[in-house]
């Protein structure tokens, strides 16, 4: 499946989206964007730039964009639908999919969480659905700059389902190294334990990299992930090895001191110095959060397993406080989301 002139609906214009569609519009390859709101109208008046921690930074002039809010006009020729929408559209998207994309349209989810694929799979009963995962962080330009950007802020690749030959290959291009995985859900499990960190980014109002450089953030981090791992243990869940340490060994490297941290975690502290997460975007803008999708899915796993998961229990609480006020990132210290005090 090589550059064929085949077309790629990317359903979902935002920051993941947006670049992932945007790598592959300026490979050649051709992208539908479909979209909403000033993104939309952003991208049609001024284009799109696109640019990473590699030193790439690129621009797609508006006439050579596909980009539209309509759903009809986005999907109805596309071979592959990228499915980029927040968990919490998942069903209205497969809803849309189900009404304007040709049956024989393969569709892969690159959503956070372990289920959307699954929930896409509801919706769309007679189609290909395929399970990825992103597993870098995009940022995106503040309101008002133009063209609008989006930045791959940390290292990573995309991974697929390998049940559909040649589909790698076609959406592997510069800026966006795509590779097949045998067991999905086992990296799904494995980026969730990454993912239970959006929540302190979003509660402490910090950038990602002075985030996990203190310490204290990073315990109330480990102990997320220790019950996390409870709950999956308990339910014969084995998350894959994707970069980094492996599950299993993260919390003790997390938990080290922070000169040692900084030595060792070089890698996972590559992160562009502004980069925070998709959950702080969204309390910022007043939107719901993912936070049923991350924290959510293990204290559901750890209910049925009857694992106590306290901590990911109380910052799932305080997430949903903050997306009830509709104040912004509560910018709370590490003591106010742990409970008590945390040695540094």
């Amino acid at each position: 499946m090589a550059n064929d002139g085949r077309t790629i609906a990317v359903a979902g214009a935002g920051s993941i989206g947006c670049y992932v569609g945007g790598c592959l519009a300026l490979a050649g390859r051709k992208v539908n964007f479909l979209g909403r709101g000033r993104i939309v109208e952003t991208m049609r008046e001024d284009g799109l730039r696109v640019s990473d921690l590699d030193g790439r930074d690129r621009r797609i002039d508006p006439e050579a964009l596909a980009v539209t809010d309509d759903p009809a006009l986005a999907l109805r020729n596309a071979d592959i639908v990228l499915v980029t929408v927040k968990s919490g559209a998942t069903e209205e998207m497969a809803a849309l999919v189900a009404a304007h994309a040709r049956p024989d349209a393969i569709v892969v989810s690159l959503q956070n969480g372990v289920d959307n694929a699954d929930k896409l799979r509801v919706g769309l009963p007679a189609r290909r659905v395929l399970a990825g995962m992103v597993a870098f962080n995009v940022v995106q330009s503040p309101d008002g700059e133009t063209p609008f950007r989006v930045r791959r802020a940390s290292d990573g690749k995309v991974l697929i389902e390998d049940t559909v030959p040649g589909l790698a290959t076609l959406l592997d291009v510069e800026g966006l190294a795509v590779r097949t995985h045998a067991d999905m859900k086992a990296v799904q499990w494995s980026k969730l334990l990454m993912n239970l960190n959006n929540a302190l980014v979003a509660l402490s109002n910090l950038p990602l990299t002075r985030e996990l450089a203190d310490r204290r953030w990073r315990v109330i981090l480990a102990d997320q992930i220790d019950e996390a791992r409870a709950a999956m243990k308990a339910s014969g869940i084995e998350p894959a090895r994707i970069a980094g340490p492996p599950p299993w060994l993260l919390p003790k490297v997390l938990r080290l001191p922070d000169w040692l941290f900084g030595l060792l975690a070089r890698r996972m502290l590559a992160i562009d110095p502004e980069a925070r997460a998709s959950m702080w975007d969204d309390l910022e803008r007043g939107r719901p959060t993912e936070i049923d999708e991350l924290q959510g899915a293990v204290l559901g796993l750890a209910r049925q397993a009857g694992t106590p998961a306290p901590t990911i229990e109380r910052v799932a609480a305080l997430v949903r406080q903050a997306e009830a006020e509709k104040r912004g990132p509560p910018g709370l210290s590490p003591d106010a989301v742990s409970g008590g005090p945390r040695s540094a």
